[in-house]
């Protein structure tokens, strides 16, 4: 580990890369501790603690919502722009063309259009989000405050999407997840302190007991996150002129979750929708629209109902979002093409339904494990009884993954350098 530490020193493109990357989130956390105006921060403080749909978008804001900062949006609006774009090339097949068979320059376009997109997003969620807190007492200003707040919000939403592609680029990394990863990284040592201020001597079994649950856990992310089902796949031997090409045998790898964290990012959407809409009627002036917006909001924030309800919405969408991204019947026309094959299934369709039935079969793995860190904050909180250091599963599950794909980037570039 040394040896490597001191070849990324040595090396000046590694040693700029690096500090490219840390610079960056410097600057990044520089702006998520700048406030807008008009803040009531112990109000906020409050609501915010109490809050799940807040606590989603601070995890994907890079911990820049929790202070109500100039960037608070975060990277949620370009995410949500890149997800919509994605499910888009399932209803025009022009954009599933320009995404998929037109090289690097079709990606550069798509991905323009995920950019163009993410304003008009912003615009919306930084609206509804100042008006519920404005509702809510956390926020007093008035219309020209309002809007001047919303164009702040908006450009940090774009500032950040912008240093976000900076890192991919010259740093290391993805950049988008690399600044989410900062965001719930940075945020640790509060939970921390506040589990150490809360903690008494007869909760050490407990505190035990959840150290073990934690360690479970991510060796269970890391094992389904690299995890993979191989498909031998041959290639025929074919003659041309004096040569033989061909005769090789590889295998197709299939992830066992190659949705990642997206069906949780759907799922917690659609459930905490409502309540950000019954948060809207729940003072209103009308006793009936008042009445009716408590019962409901009381209902979804029932433990068993969203608990059932998060679990089943994380398994559907998990086999959804599979479906968008993978298209088993190119994979076996690409496959046929090659003159490449699978032992015992003949090319063509038969292969198509031999991948889609596989692909079925793991995605069942993948979707209940997925559903299981999902609500794994819910089981831990109940079983424990710790509120200040809850085991947040998706954060969890974006640490371990970020780590992962970062330290297999490092390690390509420190092969490459050793190969040299």
């Amino acid at each position: 580990m040394w040896q490597k530490f001191l070849i990324i020193l040595n090396d000046r493109d590694l040693r700029r890369k690096f500090l490219y990357l840390f610079g960056l989130l410097a600057i990044f956390r520089l702006a998520a501790s700048v406030p807008i105006l008009g803040i009531d921060r112990e109000l906020f403080q409050n609501y915010f603690q109490d809050n799940q749909l807040l606590g989603l978008l601070n995890i994907f804001s890079g911990g820049a919502l929790d202070n109500l900062s100039i960037v608070m949006l975060g990277l949620s609006p370009y995410i949500t722009a890149s997800i919509i774009m994605q499910l888009f090339t399932m209803i025009f097949p022009g954009l599933k063309e320009l995404y998929q068979e037109e090289g690097e320059a079709g990606r550069q376009k798509f991905n323009q259009y995920s950019r163009l997109l993410t304003v008009p997003l912003a615009l919306v969620q930084g609206f509804g989000l100042l008006t519920l807190l404005s509702r809510q007492g956390v926020v007093q200003f008035g219309g020209f405050e309002t809007i001047a707040n919303l164009i702040i919000v908006t450009a940090g939403a774009v500032f950040l999407m912008w240093v976000g592609e900076l890192i991919t680029e010259y740093g290391i990394g993805n950049g988008a997840s690399i600044m989410i990863f900062a965001g719930i990284i940075a945020g640790v040592p509060v939970s921390l302190q506040q589990a150490f201020v809360t903690f008494t001597p007869n909760q050490i079994s407990t505190f035990a007991v959840f150290l073990i649950i934690a360690l479970i856990t991510i060796v269970a992310v890391v094992v389904i996150s690299e995890g993979e089902r191989p498909i031998p796949v041959y290639y025929a031997k074919r003659v041309r002129g004096m040569r033989m090409y061909g005769g090789v045998s590889t295998h197709l790898p299939l992830r066992v979750n190659q949705a990642g964290v997206i069906p949780i990012i759907f799922a917690i959407s659609i459930l905490l929708f409502p309540q950000m809409i019954t948060n809207f009627f729940i003072d209103s002036a009308n006793p009936v629209l008042r009445g009716v917006a408590g019962a409901v909001n009381a209902f979804l924030l029932n433990g068993l109902f969203y608990g059932f309800s998060y679990f089943f919405l994380v398994f559907l969408f998990t086999y959804f979002y599979t479906a968008v991204t993978f298209d088993p019947e190119s994979i076996a026309k690409n496959l046929q093409r090659s003159g490449a094959f699978i032992p015992g299934i003949r090319p063509g369709p038969p292969t198509s339904a031999f991948l889609a039935r596989i692909v079925t079969r793991i995605t069942l793995v993948g979707g209940l494990f997925l559903g299981l860190i999902a609500v794994l904050p819910i089981v831990v909180r109940g079983a424990t009884g710790i509120t200040a250091f809850t085991l947040g599963g998706t954060a969890l599950l974006i640490v371990v993954s970020v780590i992962i794909e970062t330290a297999k980037q490092v390690e390509a570039q420190l092969s490459l350098r050793s190969y040299k």
